[in-house]
């Protein structure tokens, strides 16, 4: 096994904003495992929009518009006080929502029969039940994530992989498809029809593949130029971005979009429907006819908080093969800017790779 140096690689996150905030360092010390984590060897992460959202400071209360608006320069109206997902950040931080590694460390009380496991690393970590103070730790975001040579994480949450996939392909699964997993069981999809908007982003495409295997009648919507490969994803229809949406025809909605479409979303849904969300690229700020909510016993769900077996359902459907990686781009972690950059065009379907190491 390689020795563990003193100092990593690290792209650095030195304050909300533009891309200039990322900084590529060279002197960053290895952290070290305190009791009960585990220091892993990163092989890789990738991009995805709450890498962006953090960097820009979206997540403030003080920003209003879409995701797009700011993600190159950043919002100057974002607020220091709550840029993040809980509230306020620490910086320097290192982002990097994904992750697929080695253990080649462990602290106090962890077996050190786990060094050398092939890992995957849960990006939302779960410290207490949902309503607790600190109950929700992102990877990335509260604390330090995959954009390094490093990284460590308690070990509950470094979760041992066996599978004949890279850890470019493997480290393409933790972010978008537990999030795309934890609103589909939010919303105890069964053999019904979803809608799923943003379906060719990360988390789109991933709901694709999960809302399959349970077996749903999937309609994505996206762009025409996408449709064949969602199709080929496992979509059964394709709604355009601007077609007119049908009345009642779905009984769950899965959305990643929000913006000022929102009341029509609702209509979709057939009387008893259950809606949930967990983005809003198009803007967060939306209008609810109490009405239509009650009159027609709509439910709404947010998700992001995630039980301990939404990530480990995860692990079991990639080793069965289950489902599959959608990988549109690979860059080296130096090049993380031109990576966001690329992502930000929004052109591919999948997710942008970051391989980890020279």
């Amino acid at each position: 096994m390689m020795p563990i140096p003193a100092t990593m690689h690290a792209m650095v996150l030195t304050g909300h904003g533009g891309l200039d905030r990322l900084e590529w360092r060279e002197d960053v010390p290895v952290p070290s495992p305190a009791r009960d984590e585990v220091l892993i060897r990163v092989g890789a992460s990738a991009v995805n929009n709450t890498d962006i959202n953090t960097r820009t400071g979206w997540y403030s209360k003080s920003v209003r518009g879409d995701t797009a608006s700011g993600a190159s320069g950043g919002y100057g109206a974002a607020s220091e006080a709550d840029g993040g997902w809980s509230g306020s950040l620490s910086f320097p931080r290192i982002q990097g929502a994904d992750c697929c590694g080695e253990i080649v460390s462990v602290g106090e009380g962890v077996d050190a029969a786990r060094i050398g496991e092939r890992v995957m690393v849960r990006t939302i970590q779960s410290r207490g039940p949902l309503g607790s103070k600190d109950s929700i730790v992102t990877l990335g975001s509260e604390s330090d994530g995959a954009f390094a040579e490093y990284l460590t994480v308690t070990a509950g949450d470094a979760i041992r992989v066996e599978s004949p996939l890279s850890d470019l392909e493997l480290a393409s699964f933790p972010c978008a498809f537990s999030t795309a997993e934890g609103m589909i069981q939010r919303s105890s999809l069964g053999i019904e029809r979803v809608l799923i908007t943003g379906a060719s982003g990360g988390v789109g495409s991933a709901a694709i593949q999960l809302a399959k295997r349970r077996g749903a009648h999937v309609t994505a919507m996206t762009s025409p130029a996408k449709a064949d490969a969602l199709v080929d994803l496992g979509a059964d229809a394709i709604l355009a971005r601007d077609a007119d949406l049908p009345d009642r025809a779905f009984d769950v909605v899965l959305d990643l979009v929000g913006g000022p479409r929102w009341p029509q979303l609702l209509e979709t849904l057939c009387d008893g429907g259950r809606y949930v969300t967990s983005g809003a690229i198009a803007g967060p700020i939306v209008e609810l006819d109490l009405r239509t909510l009650y009159l027609r016993d709509l439910t709404l769900f947010g998700s992001t908080y995630q039980p301990p077996e939404i990530f480990t359902d995860l692990i079991g459907y990639i080793a069965a093969g289950e489902i599959r990686p959608v990988i549109a781009e690979t860059f080296a972690l130096r090049n993380l800017r031109a990576a966001q950059e690329a992502f930000l065009t929004k052109s591919d379907i999948g997710k942008i790779a970051i391989r980890i190491g020279d």
